[in-house]
Formats: C-alpha cells, structure tokens, sequence
C-alpha cells in the first residue's frame, strides 16, 4: 500500500499548532509536532505572512499528500472568529499554492474520531494522541496536538464522504465558495 503523509493543521493567529504523520496501511507514525508562536508579533497581516511562509515551509520539508485543518467553530466574539478565519485561509492558500489537497473537519468531528466524544476535552484528545502515536514528550501547548488531531482525524476518514469539505484547486474552492469572495 502507497506511503502518505498528511499535514494537520490548527489554525490561529496566536498559536497554529500543526502535526504530520505517515500513513502506511493501516498504521501511522507521527513525523512532526509543533506550534507556530506569534504572540510576539503586533500587526495582523504580519501574523497572516508568517503563518502563509511556515505553513510553505512544512509543506517542503515534509512534502504532505494531503493537508487536514480544523475548521472555525462559531464563537460569540466576532472579531475573533474573523481573524480565526484569516488564519485558517491563509493555510489553505499556502497549501493550493502547492497543489495540496484541503479537507476541513469541525472540531466536533475531530474529537469524535479520536476520543469517540465529540465534546472531548483537548486534554482528553492529546491523551488519546499520545497513546495511539506512542508519544514520549507532549507538547507545552495543545494546539500542537489539536492540529495533529486533525492529522489523524484525516487517517480515520479515508472511506467515502470522510471530510466535511475537499478543496483539490483554486476552482473548486471558489465554485464551492462564492459568498467568501467579493
């Protein structure tokens, strides 16, 4: 069976924790876990630039299959929600610009297809992560084991209808989108 690699991503214009793994068969095999701190940064766009040149940069060294990314949950802080969604395009576009293919899961679905509960605490979800994935050290922050979260959230929905939203091109994204586009 063909080797893949997938990059799970959670978006945020403070911390976006990402995680890869390699899939062979059945089994996976973590290659990568982090978060990409920009708590330190003031401007927005600047925030958007970095997370747009890190994700590139992932993308080269790991040369991803696939790219899984939680999707924005609706909060009740606009502002937030907004640059939330910023964030999240930002990576998206990093990964088409290479010809990636984009599968969005809600949060809810990832946890369930981790934990089996889709109301899972991010501490329930990284003790499940570091069972199934035999991690040794976790993370500081758990917005590194929320994106490799939805890195193996991906792995567990390789059947028909597994993601909430695919996005193979530019096109496609736009067909599927045309209320984000002005």
């Amino acid at each position: 069976m063909k080797e893949q690699v997938i990059l799970g991503m959670d978006p945020g214009t403070n911390l976006m924790g990402y995680g890869i793994i390699l899939c062979k068969g059945s089994k996976m095999t973590m290659l990568d876990l982090g978060i990409l701190d920009m708590r330190k940064l003031d401007d927005h766009h600047v925030k958007l630039k970095r997370i747009f040149d890190e994700t590139v940069l992932l993308i080269e060294k790991y040369h991803p299959d696939h790219l899984a990314i939680e999707a924005p949950f609706f909060g009740k802080n606009v502002q937030s929600m907004l640059k939330l969604g910023k964030a999240q395009g930002v990576a998206i576009a990093a990964a088409l610009s290479r010809d990636i293919p984009i599968t969005e899961y809600s949060p809810k679905r990832i946890k369930q297809a981790i934990t089996g509960r889709g109301a899972a605490s991010k501490e329930q979800v990284a003790s499940m992560l570091q069972s199934l994935l035999k991690i040794e050290e976790m993370p500081r922050h758990l917005d590194a084991t929320d994106g490799l979260a939805a890195a193996v959230c991906h792995f567990f929905q390789r059947k028909p209808g597994g993601g909430d939203k695919k996005y193979g091109s530019w096109k496609t994204f736009v067909s599927q989108n045309p209320g984000k586009l002005k």
